[in-house]
């Protein structure tokens, strides 16, 4: 039967906003809780989705939040442990997973869509992140096997407007006078657009087929990091040069910059970037969609990326 009314954990994010926006087109009621309500303000404008202030790590708000909802979307994830040895993500990607299972079963929702990472393994992934997300997907797989109808979505490196790919190297590029150091240069990535991580999941929700299964989610091209790097670089019509770090360099830069405020890098973020992100089954494909190019959509990120008066003016003109 389809759903109609679906929670959404994880909805003022990156992807989850694009989600939102989906499902209202769809017409869909969407509810997305969240701590702090001020954060998805944004979501207010789009019709039919209600933002309920709310700790979805209390497992009984949890269980309150979500009742009488047809199905539910985990989108919740964080790449930043902030030196806690693991805890943060276990927290997120396992505690918050199965507290979450648990409460679909008690209410008797019977649709989960889990969202996790390309490369999650929770016995052999390189970093405590790709660990964590695959204890989670165990989570979903085991103790959800019963009662549960789930559909996990693994992506790869999601870009889009915002993102921690394409508008973070942009960033750097623009404030690096010289050069770019780059760590990890020569991994393999298959960049994904956010607005088809959102249609993968629209189509996993409307698709009783899709119930039990696992979908890898890549992007039609397979890119050193690197390259994307020189797109990027192209893209803005900059002259720098891009020096890839030896491991042992990268490491310890990452493992410095971790302990920083508000840090981007940190050493699990470097371990996660010691294996390829590519696909080896086409999820898209098996769901029937086909997803869109980085270089389609760079010009578009790369400009709403640049945030000084002259790019402002820009995007107004749509130059």
């Amino acid at each position: 039967m389809r759903a109609t009314k679906v929670c959404v954990l994880g909805g003022s994010g990156f992807v989850g906003t694009r989600l939102c926006a989906a499902l209202a087109r769809r017409g869909y009621r969407t509810t997305v809780p969240t701590r702090h309500a001020e954060r998805a303000r944004h979501l207010r404008v789009i019709p039919a989705v209600r933002v309920l202030e709310c700790d979805i790590h209390d497992a009984a708000l949890l269980g309150r939040t979500i009742a009488g909802h047809d199905a539910v979307v985990n989108l919740v994830g964080t790449s930043r442990d902030r030196g806690r040895r693991g805890a943060e993500f276990r927290r997120v990607h396992e505690d918050l997973v199965r507290k979450l299972v648990a409460a679909c079963r008690e209410k008797r929702i019977d649709r989960l869509l889990h969202v996790s990472a390309l490369n999650a393994d929770a016995d052999h992934g390189p970093s405590r992140y790709l660990r964590s997300k695959g204890r989670g997907e165990r989570i979903v797989r085991e103790e959800g096997a019963a009662d549960l109808r789930w559909t996990v979505v693994r992506p790869s490196v999601i870009f889009g407007p915002g993102d921690a790919l394409v508008t973070h190297l942009a960033g750097i590029l623009r404030r690096v006078p010289v050069a770019l150091p780059l760590a990890r240069p020569e991994v393999r990535l298959a960049p994904v657009w956010v607005g088809d991580v959102a249609e993968a999941l629209m189509t996993c929700l409307s698709d009783d087929d899709s119930a039990g299964e696992c979908y890898e989610l890549c992007g039609p091209e397979i890119l050193t990091m690197r390259a994307v790097a020189l797109r990027v670089r192209d893209e803005l019509r900059l002259r720098r040069a891009i020096v890839g770090l030896p491991d042992f360099v990268a490491r310890i830069q990452a493992g410095l910059m971790g302990v920083l405020p508000g840090a981007t890098n940190s050493t699990d973020n470097f371990l996660s970037l010691t294996v390829d992100s590519v696909c080896a089954r086409d999820g898209f494909a098996r769901l029937g969609l086909r997803p869109r190019s980085l270089d389609a959509l760079l010009p578009d990120i790369v400009l709403q990326s640049d945030r000084s008066p002259l790019g402002r003016l820009r995007r107004t003109a749509r130059r």
